[in-house]
């Protein structure tokens, strides 16, 4: 699998969500620096596991439209 990449904005984002997680859930207090290495670590710990199950998801989502669309547009043949 590919490494996961945040665009800048995402991870600007996160970074803070994570600060405010670490100060309000944990009293500790993280610089924009650590909350990042730790965002970085999270991602590639759960990274491929989150992809794959989305994944996974995706594939059973498109599998059931396919299956529906068997009886939508095969026509019965008379012979």
């Amino acid at each position: 699998m590919k490494t996961l990449t945040l665009s800048p904005e995402r991870r600007t984002r996160l970074v803070a969500e994570l600060r405010k997680l670490a100060s309000q859930d944990f009293d500790i207090s993280l610089s924009d620096f650590q909350a990042g290495e730790l965002l970085d670590r999270m991602t590639a710990l759960i990274g491929p596991a989150v992809y794959n199950e989305a994944v996974q998801d995706v594939r059973l989502h498109l599998q059931r439209r396919l299956d529906d669309l068997d009886g939508e547009v095969f026509v019965e043949d008379p012979g």
